[in-house]
This record gives C-alpha cells, sequence and structure tokens, in this order.
C-alpha cells in the first residue's frame, strides 16, 4: 500500500500527537491530584459493591486517576498518582510504558492498585522503579455480576482495578507498567 506525500505527514503528526498528549497532560499540582485520586477512590466505591471494605483491609492504596495510552505504532503510557496509606497521601508516582506494534489512537483510563499487606507495601516503598510484573505482580480483579466483588476470596497481595467512564474494564493487564515516585 502506498501513501501519499499528504498522507504520511498526516500519520506522522498523529503518531507526534499520539506520543506527546499522555505526557503533555501531566504536570499536575499535588492539590489537583489529591482531588482527583479521592474523586477515583469515590467513583469506586459507588460502582462496586463491597470495593470500600477491600480498601479498608489494605495497608496502602495507589490511585492514578487518569492514565493515557496513545499510539501510532509505537506508543506510550502516562499517568500520575497519589498512594493513600489510611486515607491520607504518602506520595506521589507517575505510571510510565510503552509498547511497540500495531496500535493507533488513544484511550484514558483510571488504575487502582491495592497493597493488600504490610509486606507488600514496603517492598513497593524499597524500590526506585517499581515494575509490575517484575518487582511485583498484580493481580487484576474481575468483577461479577452485579458490580460486586468477593473480598473472601482475595488472597493475593497486590490487586488492581481498571476501568474508565463507562465503567471496569475486563482482561486487560499493568504488566510492563513502571510505576516511580514524583517530588510535587
Amino acid at each position: 500500500m502506498r501513501f501519499s506525500k499528504s498522507q504520511a505527514l498526516g500519520f506522522a503528526a498523529m503518531a507526534l500527537l499520539a506520543l506527546g498528549w499522555p505526557f503533555a497532560a501531566a504536570k499536575a499540582g499535588p492539590r489537583e491530584i489529591d482531588a482527583a485520586a479521592h474523586a477515583t477512590l469515590d467513583q469506586f466505591f459507588y460502582e462496586v459493591r463491597s470495593s470500600r471494605e477491600l480498601a479498608n483491609r489494605a495497608a496502602g492504596i495507589l490511585v492514578f486517576p487518569t492514565v493515557v495510552k496513545a499510539g501510532f505504532w509505537f506508543g506510550g503510557e502516562y499517568g500520575e498518582g497519589a498512594l493513600l496509606v489510611r486515607g491520607r497521601t504518602a506520595g506521589y508516582y507517575n505510571d510510565v510504558s510503552g509498547s511497540f506494534g500495531l496500535q493507533l489512537g488513544a484511550q484514558a483510563r483510571s488504575v487502582i492498585i491495592m497493597f493488600m499487606t504490610p509486606e507488600a507495601l514496603d517492598a513497593f516503598y524499597a524500590k526506585d522503579g517499581w515494575k509490575v510484573g517484575v518487582d511485583g505482580s498484580v493481580t487484576v480483579i474481575a468483577v461479577g455480576a452485579g458490580g460486586a466483588i468477593d473480598t473472601n476470596t482475595i488472597h493475593t497481595p497486590v490487586v488492581g482495578f481498571i476501568f474508565d467512564q463507562k465503567g471496569l474494564m475486563y482482561n486487560l493487564t499493568l504488566e510492563g507498567s513502571k510505576i516511580s515516585r514524583i517530588y510535587r
């Protein structure tokens, strides 16, 4: 398939926009990150029955209100969030990942990662640049019928939830994400 010069320039412009958009949207201040993290958590509690009970058992909750993924052959993903310990902000973090392959477009999603044991939270703190799947495994929880989770069957040290404006998203992974502390 051949592309005209204007089509090639259009694709190149889309690629630059797609790759730059997630990173240009960053740089929120502490107040904005805190407000967005708490609003995202409130939305999660509203949409998923028993989630507040699970959150109350967690040693820490990492909330990324908006993680933007965009790409044109090369893809990038970026989001900023807050780690909440006993309801208070314990630090700010970013989530970065990259990919290569057939991809075109952009999407935004929210990510919540719960550290269910103090040991899991300590292991997260101990790493500068915690890589999902390498430094720690995150079990992405599927939500049952009626938007409920069975908190009695969750026994893994780190669990994650991914959702967008339409609700919880299924069959997604956080593998390959690198989560690093940022200072705001």
